[in-house]
């Protein structure tokens, strides 16, 4: 699902609170309704109850309108967009795709999850908004990236990244074609600590892997089969054969 997220003060979220109280509760139960209605099968409707029936629990977390997020955003503006900079206390305020079902069940489970359960590393949930088709989630910002990131390293798309590098496979694909590029594909938390013949073989991998007809790229299964095999010839000292 789509999403943008945007960089603001924690300070700038406060300010622009109102004194209206708001039924979080209430919030919650209206999208679980919208979703039972427009879901046809008894799954789905089932699922929707369920949601509800924990919605109905007090969610540690602000409810905020769609004009105080938006005065806190400069409107929403692109250059606060994060990943450029330090901006004092920070907090993220993520927008959500506001088409389809599958993002009010994405929104209702982060809402649920994280102003129900609290713990020093799991993000922080501030609040959230869902004026008529708005949805957007207020989380405290996380300044060196979430357990996602470190995990599996850079996006396909990230726009927050320099022109040329924000489509990761069109930036990969000439760096593939020059073996004295291939250490500018290497994760830098390596620190260049890796055998170079191994890098080569995972990019080996890589480049099947991005070929412009389907056809010709490997099934996952195999991909993984491949990688597993390098991973344990590394580990245990050993060569693998050239790619």
């Amino acid at each position: 699902m789509k999403k943008t997220s945007l960089r603001t003060s924690k300070s700038s979220v406060n300010q622009i609170k109102t004194s209206r109280q708001y039924d979080d509760s209430e919030a919650l139960a209206k999208i679980v309704r919208s979703m039972s209605m427009k879901t046809g099968t008894n799954k789905q409707r089932m699922l929707a109850e369920e949601i509800l029936r924990y919605g109905n629990v007090k969610v540690a977390a602000e409810v905020f309108t769609f004009r105080e997020l938006a005065a806190a955003t400069g409107n929403f503006n692109p250059e606060l967009l994060i990943g450029e900079g330090g901006f004092g206390r920070i907090v993220a305020v993520k927008q959500l795709d506001r088409n389809g079902l599958q993002g009010n069940r994405e929104f209702l489970a982060e809402v649920l999850t994280l102003g129900l359960v609290h713990h020093p590393n799991l993000v922080n949930l501030i609040g959230y908004c869902a004026d008529g088709r708005q949805r957007i989630l207020v989380y405290e910002y996380m300044s060196n990236g979430s357990l996602e990131d470190h995990l599996l390293g850079r996006r396909a798309i990230d726009n927050t990244r320099p022109t040329e590098e924000q489509n990761l496979i069109a930036w990969a694909q000439p760096l593939l074609k020059d073996r004295r590029k291939f250490t500018l594909m290497a994760d830098p938390l390596l620190e260049e600590k890796y055998p170079v013949k191994a890098l080569y073989q995972a990019l080996a991998v890589a480049a099947m892997c991005v070929q412009e007809e389907a056809s010709t790229r490997p099934l996952i299964s195999d991909v993984v089969t491949a990688l597993e095999y390098l991973a344990m010839t590394i580990d245990e000292g050993t060569d693998a054969p050239d790619a």
